[in-house]
């Protein structure tokens, strides 16, 4: 491995999602719009959620941690993507992309963990609902929502741990519109077998649990859900989840379509429209699914905007008991 005589990497250019000035310019303002969309409207759920006593449980208060997720996990990509459509030279520092790769990388596995816990705890709700208030207690969600953070951010720390310590001293050309691990280990001019076997052994174990425990879940309450004699019965038992199910499929089918290709079916540009829709399209997608699907969220949501202060005067809980 001679790399005496190649200069070290010190910094990264994203190619971008296009390189057609007016097309640049266009895709800047949608992307703009789709960005404020997001904050707004995730923002609009924490805060909405924080206020309405109707919305103090345990279900909604996961839904709060999501929405946060979401903005933070959009603000991760969106903003440098936004500034380098408007730039001739899309270039990233080794740290910046570091940074990048890491938030990215942890606020990913945090949102994955908590729709798992999202469907536990509709599972419960609808399998065992007289024992709900005793086993989705205040502290046990607050517990399950740490534990998923401590995860998320481990996890991640070893992904870009494992990433940034292989030399990179050839091509600093990553052919993306942000520092992903699997693009960024491409460009590495050392073997990067043990990297890429460390951070996939990570994924597959965490990808595989929290899905396993969302599936499992699913199909506990959908027997149970057919158990139900009367069909208004199965409606509003379904409804309790049918946010939580659109969401969970975005997600998981978006995911899955691009760590889970076969290397013959691998296509940069239909990555890279993929990573747009999962990356900027889902966290704006997510509060309005909640909030069109979802009665207890509008009728919530009617409250604050006719009666604002109202909020203060409920239930001051965070959770229900």
């Amino acid at each position: 491995m001679k790399i005496t005589n190649q200069t070290l990497v010190t910094e990264f250019i994203l190619v971008g999602l296009t390189d057609d000035p007016a097309l640049q310019v266009l895709l800047f303002v949608l992307f703009l719009i789709v960005y404020m969309i997001t904050l707004l409207g995730n923002v609009g759920i924490v805060l909405v959620i924080r206020i309405s006593p109707l919305l103090h449980t345990p279900m909604y208060f996961f839904l709060s941690y999501l929405s946060f997720t979401d903005v933070c996990y959009s603000s991760a990509i969106t903003p440098n993507m936004l500034v380098n459509f408007l730039r001739e030279k899309k270039s990233i520092s080794l740290m910046g992309c570091a940074a990048q790769m890491y938030f990215f990388a942890s606020l990913a596995t945090i949102e994955n963990l908590l729709l798992a816990v999202m469907a536990y705890d509709r599972y419960v709700a609808i399998c065992h609902p007289l024992l709900y208030s005793t086993i989705m207690r205040n502290r046990f969600c607050l517990q399950l929502v740490i534990l998923v953070y401590i995860c998320g951010y481990s996890t991640a720390l070893i992904h870009t741990v494992f990433t940034l310590r292989l030399t990179f001293c050839g091509s600093n050309v990553i052919n993306h519109f942000y520092c992903d691990v699997p693009p960024v280990l491409s460009l590495a001019c050392v073997n990067a077998y043990q990297s890429k076997a460390v951070i996939f052994a990570l994924a597959v174990l965490l990808g595989t649990s929290s899905l396993s425990v969302t599936l499992m879940s699913y199909i506990y309450i959908i027997c149970t859900i057919l158990k139900i004699r009367s069909a208004q019965g199965r409606r509003k038992a379904f409804s309790t989840c049918a946010s939580h199910l659109t969401v969970v499929a975005l997600f998981y089918v978006t995911v899955l379509f691009i760590y889970l290709r076969p290397p013959s079916s691998y296509s940069e540009t239909q990555n890279k429209v993929v990573s747009v829709f999962y990356t900027v399209v889902i966290p704006m997608l997510n509060p309005i699914i909640y909030s069109l699907r979802n009665r207890e969220v509008k009728e919530a949501l009617r409250k604050v905007i006719h009666c604002p202060g109202s909020g203060s005067k409920g239930d001051g809980r965070a959770l229900a008991n």
